[in-house]
């Protein structure tokens, strides 16, 4: 007896079962959000090369929202932007009860200028972006 046909109706087998499976719910459920910075725990100065971490407390809108980590970008040499990222999964069923909680991200001090880091806390009524402003300088 020939291996062939055996294994020839096995893989027809699992192409098929393969093929014919078809997802019923592919929409996408969630968004990425920005999340309201409420305060930060930085370190009075930096030393050169060394590495901080950087605690910030921010605020959980709802129960549908997870935090994900922290968009930084660098403006200029040592101005860096700071904006708490969160997932909403915005099709579930969740209690709007906020929350503050922590994170934390290290941060490498690389130049020996002042560093100014700028949190992201919102838009003021005219959709304005606000931020907490902290500068911690280098010795």
């Amino acid at each position: 007896m020939s291996l062939k046909k055996p294994l020839s109706l096995l893989l027809c087998v699992v192409f098929l079962g393969l093929s014919s499976c078809k997802l019923e719910d592919d929409r996408v459920n969630f968004r990425f959000v920005p999340l309201q910075i409420l305060s930060v725990d930085l370190p009075e100065s930096f030393e050169l090369n060394e590495t901080y971490e950087i605690r910030v407390t921010y605020l959980r809108p709802s129960a549908c929202v997870f935090f994900e980590g922290f968009d930084i970008t660098k403006e200029g040499v040592t101005t860096r932007n700071v904006v708490a990222i969160g997932t909403d999964f915005y099709d579930e069923v969740c209690t709007l009860a906020t929350e503050e909680l922590e994170a934390s991200f290290n941060f490498i001090c690389l130049y020996d200028e002042p560093y100014l880091f700028r949190f992201w806390t919102g838009e003021d009524e005219n959709g304005n972006q606000q931020y907490i402003e902290v500068e911690v300088p280098v010795n």
